[in-house]
């Protein structure tokens, strides 16, 4: 297929941008500084580094594109995902490109506005996990949770807040101290 053009590829990247913005494990590793003191601009960073992965390369396949963002996020947030949700926003940029290259431009249009639309409904949010002493001395534990090591099961998803994320996943501590998010068998 054709190149895009000027207008285009500044559509697309729009696209990107909003993909991302509203895609939860981006949005945690952000809030929570997983990229260092400069995770926000590390963030918006990746929406240029992915424009030009796709304006790089002809005839990208989903795979590539998965793998792609998986390396920036392995290497930028020290992050393995392992939601199941990077297939589904590699597929969305993927869709949403070749949709720019055959010219569907009210389509990507129509869905960046209902990307922002959902990222104004609410970012997803890490917290604490609750304990069952919670109730007593709870300002207390707070203090001593942030001041240690995070407390005896470390930071969770509010899946209140998250419609994406698959519920039927575990967390598992692994030895060299990361926490490995998977999906129940």
């Amino acid at each position: 297929m054709a190149p895009l053009t000027s207008s285009t590829r500044e559509l697309f990247s729009e696209a990107v941008r909003a993909v991302l913005e509203t895609w939860p494990v981006l949005q945690i590793a952000v809030d929570n500084g997983f990229g260092g003191a400069y995770s926000q601009q590390k963030a918006e960073w990746m929406v240029d580094a992915l424009q030009q992965y796709f304006n790089d390369n002809d005839e990208l396949l989903q795979d590539e594109v998965e793998d792609f963002i998986s390396h920036l996020m392995n290497n930028e947030f020290d992050t393995m995902v392992d939601d199941g949700s990077l297939p589904q926003v590699a597929q969305k940029v993927c869709v949403m490109f070749q949709q720019c290259q055959q010219g569907k431009l009210t389509d990507v249009r129509e869905q960046i506005n209902q990307l922002i639309l959902k990222k104004s409904a609410g970012r997803a949010k890490a917290t604490p996990a609750k304990t069952p002493d919670d109730d007593e001395d709870k300002e207390c534990e707070d203090e001593e949770a942030m001041d240690c090591d995070g407390g005896a099961e470390g930071p969770s998803v509010d899946s209140a807040a998250v419609e994406e994320l698959p519920q039927d996943t575990s967390h598992e501590e692994q030895d060299d101290g990361w926490t490995l998010v998977s999906r129940k068998k």
